[in-house]
């Protein structure tokens, strides 16, 4: 009797878990072209409808080899443990898969279970941001293609400014932007910026625009938490928030709904986020609309980079992909085709990885971005197209990542502790 309890236990249970999986990837979608089906597995809802509207635009050119993207949507952590999982055990993957950058140094231990890109992606090289894709690279070989860019630049109220009379586009270095900032304090009683506490997108652009090549790992991959790359932003911030130039972002970080209230109401003079923060302000505060300007990010001294490449989902196919071809044809023309990055800019409103689009008629064309900010965008990028860094990602960037999050931030631009003295314990600790 016992037994029987147990199997039937064990049957629910697997009933259960199948259903559970079947929910969780409802929010997917499956072209209806028939042809040839293709797995994809992402944790962003919109990732997936992008590569629908591609997989119809696909079909309409290529009617002999038409495909069936069957996408399904999985929470963020899920996914990607679940393809780990399938990799490792070499069965269950699907054709495509995103991952995050974040977690794509787990997907490159070892010998990596993702098939090469570089047939596709080398002869598209001389138009494309080559650091957005060195991110997803190992020994030579690209695993990965990113959506965007992810440029960092900063975000003006110039409604702020105008009162404490400043123009942004004298705002050249980070010196420049003090100075600013205890203009606009003083005329308006604002802050100048917000610094997030629980987050990287305050910290990581700052160390990474630094000239020579190492952020908080050096070129070569070793921390380098300790180099002044890393000590000199944050001994910077400290010195606003000492100011009251700048304060803590509220919530933490540039993702809380307490932050986006605060912006919306004119809180602080500006912020510096990737290109990809647009969609934040056009959805979350619409009351900025006509008031927010975008500008390269000031640099450390004059002529040094004034930009970096932040965040990134790499699409990856799997070695367990019966139809690697055909899913690399697909790949490359959804995202490194340049009608592929018009449609991420149409579809997304991610800056391209081919900056020989930026310039593009199509990218001039209304849509809400351009409402919100102006038909400018794009200038912006051509200024800096040169001068974005890039940033060193392997195995050891998710352990220095949350240590940041969880520690180092709050220590020194919080609880005002000494910049050296956190690092050096935080690199001491490191695995």
């Amino acid at each position: 009797m016992k037994r029987h309890s147990l199997l039937l236990m064990a049957l629910i249970l697997a009933l259960s878990l199948a259903a559970a999986a079947c929910s969780r990837g409802g929010k997917g979608g499956t072209s209806d072209g028939g042809g040839t089906t293709l797995e994809f597995w992402t944790f962003n809802e919109l990732h997936d409808q992008f590569y629908q509207h591609m997989a119809e635009r696909w079909n309409e050119a290529n009617p002999d080899r038409k495909i069936n993207l069957k996408g399904i949507v999985y929470p963020y952590d899920d996914m990607h443990n679940k393809l780990l999982v399938a990799l490792q055990s070499g069965t269950g993957a699907p054709d495509l898969a995103d991952v995050e950058l974040n977690k794509f140094p787990n997907f490159l231990k070892g010998t990596p279970q993702l098939v090469p890109l570089n047939d596709i992606v080398e002869p598209e090289l001389d138009h494309l941001v080559r650091s957005r894709l060195d991110i997803y690279a190992k020994d030579g070989k690209y695993y990965g293609i990113d959506f965007h860019v992810g440029a960092s630049v900063i975000y003006y109220n110039k409604e702020i400014l105008d009162q404490a009379g400043v123009n942004p586009d004298s705002i050249r270095t980070w010196d420049d932007f003090e100075a600013a900032g205890r203009k606009v304090l003083e005329a308006t009683g604002k802050p100048m910026a917000t610094v997030e506490l629980s987050d990287m997108w305050s910290i990581w652009p700052q160390v990474a625009q630094a000239s020579g090549g190492d952020d908080l790992q050096t070129a070569d991959g070793r921390p380098n938490l300790t180099g002044d790359v890393v000590v000199r932003p944050l001994q910077f911030q400290k010195r606003l928030l000492d100011q009251g130039i700048a304060v803590t972002a509220p919530g933490g970080n540039h993702h809380a709904e307490e932050y986006y209230g605060f912006m919306n109401d004119g809180g602080a003079a500006s912020v510096w986020m990737p290109m990809w923060y647009m969609g934040r302000f056009t959805d979350y505060m619409p009351d900025l609309k006509g008031k927010i300007v975008i500008k390269p990010m000031p640099a450390w001294n004059a002529g040094e980079p004034r930009s970096a490449g932040m965040g990134g989902t790499g699409t990856v196919i799997t070695t367990l992909s019966k139809n690697i071809e055909l899913a690399k044809d697909f790949l490359a023309y959804a995202k490194l085709s340049r009608e592929g990055n018009i449609e991420i800019w149409r579809f997304l409103g991610f800056d391209p990885l081919r900056s020989d689009v930026w310039d593009a008629p199509e990218l001039r064309e209304p849509n809400k971005f351009t409402d919100y900010f102006g038909d400018d965008i794009f200038d912006v990028l051509l200024e800096v197209k040169d001068e974005i860094e890039g940033v060193v990602v392997n195995e050891q960037t998710p352990a220095i990542s949350d240590a940041f999050r969880t520690s180092v931030l709050v220590r020194i631009l919080q609880d005002g502790e000494d910049p050296v003295k956190v690092l050096e314990e935080t690199q001491a600790q490191l695995p």
